[in-house]
């Protein structure tokens, strides 16, 4: 990935880490003679649902898909082997899937180890990836034009030791119809990348498993904003979990200072209303 180093000791996740129950949404959009079913539970619920792989795909080498393609995974597990096989923490990993602007992933499970799970490095979509123990990102979006446009609709990830979307690029993510669980940041605008843009994300119809640190984290001083709707929080009835976390960002890979949380009607867009709790 293309973010500067953070400035902090990582430590690799102990394999007596707790697995959370994952809460929420069913958002299978499989093809071929695969069944499709899209159905979501109430905020009391909080039922997993999670997919079981058709099969196991090693894979020791990035797959790169072309500019406007598409890759169906059949919802096969894909997990790194040799370079790709450490499942370690450390930055600057090869990512299993790299998509070029306009490509498509979908059903795809992502094993561990996943090493820096998937770039995009220009507008994409991801449709029913999941990410079964997150590796040093479950996805990283890359691309330069402020035009770009990155969509994540249904999946899910678990155990992320620090972000699961980290957001280097220009232009706007939505992610819809996801849920997650065991994480340090949903989605992370990056606060100390080299080359930083003004960035969007919309976090939409989403369910999160406690424990976790934050939703969104966004810098306000290169103009990033974050809305929020339809967001259920399960398991987290003190309320730990930060909704929209605004930073100050740099380009000079100094760790970013934090200045606030919470709705704030410019950057942080949206109301109490707008997050649920059971």
């Amino acid at each position: 990935m293309t973010q500067q180093p953070n400035r902090r000791v990582r430590h690799r996740r102990s394999l007596t880490r707790r697995r959370a129950v994952v809460g929420g949404v069913a958002a299978l959009g499989l093809t071929g003679a695969l069944v499709i079913t899209n159905s979501l539970q109430s905020e009391a619920e909080a039922a997993p649902s999670w997919p079981t792989p058709s099969g196991q795909k090693p894979v020791a080498k990035t797959i790169e898909v072309k500019a406007g393609q598409t890759h169906d995974g059949e919802l096969k597990r894909y997990y790194g082997t040799g370079d790709l096989g450490d499942g370690g923490q450390g930055e600057g990993q090869d990512p299993i899937i790299k998509l070029q602007d306009g490509a498509t992933l979908k059903n795809v499970v992502l094993g561990s180890p996943a090493a820096d799970g998937v770039h995009c490095m220009g507008s994409c979509t991801l449709q029913n990836v999941w990410w079964e123990d997150v590796g040093e990102d479950a996805a990283s979006f890359k691309g330069k034009s402020s035009g770009a446009t990155y969509t994540v609709t249904g999946g899910g990830a678990r155990k992320a030791d620090d972000k699961v979307f980290q957001f280097n690029g220009a232009g706007r993510l939505t992610i819809t119809r996801f849920q997650v669980a065991d994480f340090g940041k949903l989605v992370r605008s990056c606060g100390n990348c080299s080359k930083q843009y003004k960035r969007d994300i919309v976090v939409d119809d989403v369910d999160v498993t406690a424990p976790g640190n934050s939703i969104a984290g966004i810098n306000t001083n290169y103009g990033d904003t974050a809305t929020l709707r339809k967001v259920r929080v399960h398991g987290d009835s003190n309320r730990k979990i930060k909704t929209c976390t605004r930073f100050t960002g740099n380009s000079s890979g100094d760790e970013p200072v934090e200045t606030g949380n919470g709705p704030d009607g410019r950057y942080c867009k949206f109301t109490a209303s707008d997050i649920s709790y059971s």
